[in-house]
């Protein structure tokens, strides 16, 4: 079997490409209709001045165009060895961009395409249409430079951790019911498969799932279907994603394909530990000796905790998927609580075990998370707990490093919670 590769596009040369045809289209077309139609719809601005307005619109259009968009990749380009590239692309592929770089386009040709009506046939005319549309244009293009400078102000440091924190809090909320629901854990089959479906191709991401219609088609056959792979698991040539159990007739292939979306990125749409790992690997990267910014790497701590709090409120078994009379149809691999922790602690304490600032936070961290969070939830924390102090034991051969490692502080180097508590 084969898997079909569905990828969403961004087609980001699509934009600025239509813009640029309708300008071009509407350049030759208002004028000429306006001469037909409405001959004495005019400007009263002179044929030189209107030549000269012309002239410099489309001649400025095309340097700001070349400028802004030299310096919006640089910087891009610039942000992405401050921190993870796979970030940076979300901000990248901003449909602002598109359409800034189709607005600019567009007041170029079209004040280049109007300068054609200027004088037609020496009849001394200005075409009034072609000055309000580039009037018009010239505003929007205002607008879209406004809007995108803020797209590029999203670059600081302080802004994509706060935005990267925003799109898991968004999947949070939408992926897990609060924690008082009843647990659905998924039930693996060991039965033999009756159907199994298989990549083909070259390495994919799984970027979502849609459970509706797996589950209904599981349904319809009076079977159960397992995913093998979970989202944001990458797919290899000969890879199995998915198998069939109990099932009397094969599936039908083309609306298993079509169920599963793969990309060459992960996405955030149903990858709750997305958020997570783009904010680690920002932390990381802070903490590499070329950066050395430990500041940084608390500043992520503080959304990793955020986003850890709503996931220890949440009921996180949730692959188990039932049709309308309750049957289990739907079996998807989800990370649980010890999967998030392991994620969010494991590589920062690692690579950050040295720094007294990031031991602190993650100190901090963790107290408040085993103060506030269900008992259900305390065995895991409590073990990274321990885990914390250990790695401060080991990475400190002061005992008074040691001991102001093992303080509580949310800044890291602010101000301690158990200083109270010091010998």
């Amino acid at each position: 079997m084969t898997l079909n590769i569905r990828e969403k596009s961004a087609a980001g040369w699509l934009i600025p490409l239509i813009y640029a045809v309708g300008a071009m289209a509407l350049g030759f077309t208002i004028p000429r209709l306006a001469y037909t139609l409405l001959p004495g719809f005019t400007s009263t601005v002179s044929v030189d001045a209107a030549i000269g307005i012309y002239s410099s619109v489309a001649s400025g259009m095309l340097a700001l165009t070349a400028i802004v968009f030299s310096l919006s990749f640089v910087m891009v380009q610039f942000s992405a060895t401050a921190y993870s590239p796979r970030l940076v692309l979300w901000v990248a592929r901003d449909p602002v961009m598109s359409h800034a770089l189709g607005i600019f386009t567009a007041t170029f040709l079209y004040a280049l395409s109007s300068l054609a009506w200027v004088d037609r046939a020496n009849s001394g005319r200005v075409p009034l249409v072609g000055v309000v549309l580039t009037v018009t244009l010239l505003i929007i293009s205002i607008i879209m430079f406004v809007a995108l400078i803020h797209r590029v102000s999203m670059l600081q440091i302080n802004r994509m951790l706060i935005f990267t924190g925003n799109r898991g809090r968004d999947i949070i909320e939408n992926l897990y019911p609060p924690i008082d629901t009843p647990s659905s854990v998924a039930w693996g089959s060991t039965a033999p498969s009756s159907q199994v479906l298989y990549h083909h191709g070259p390495p994919r991401i799984i970027q979502s799932i849609d459970i509706a219609t797996l589950v209904e088609t599981a349904r319809q056959a009076g079977c159960m279907i397992e995913m093998t792979a979970a989202v944001g698991d990458a797919v290899l040539d000969t890879t199995p994603v998915l198998r069939v159990i109990g099932a009397v007739a094969p599936l039908p292939e083309d609306v298993l394909r079509q169920a599963i979306r793969l990309g060459g990125e992960r996405t955030f749409e149903q990858d709750p530990k997305y958020a997570i790992r783009l904010l680690v690997d920002i932390a990381i990267k802070a903490l590499s000796a070329a950066v050395n910014d430990p500041t940084t790497a608390v500043q992520a701590l503080d959304q990793i905790e955020d986003l850890l709090i709503r996931l220890g409120r949440r009921r996180l078994e949730i692959g188990a998927f039932h049709d309308a009379q309750g049957k289990q149809r739907l079996s998807v691999p989800f990370p649980g609580w010890e999967d998030f922790l392991r994620l969010s602690f494991d590589e920062i304490r690692y690579y950050g075990g040295a720094s007294i600032q990031v031991m602190r936070r993650m100190n901090a961290l963790i107290s408040e998370l085993i103060s506030i969070m269900p008992e259900e939830r305390l065995p895991a924390l409590r073990y990274w707990q321990k885990r914390f102090r250990s790695t401060i034991e080991r990475s400190f051969r002061d005992a008074e490093d040691a001991r102001d490692a093992l303080e509580e502080d949310r800044q890291g180097l602010g101000s301690s919670r158990n200083m109270a508590n010091r010998t």
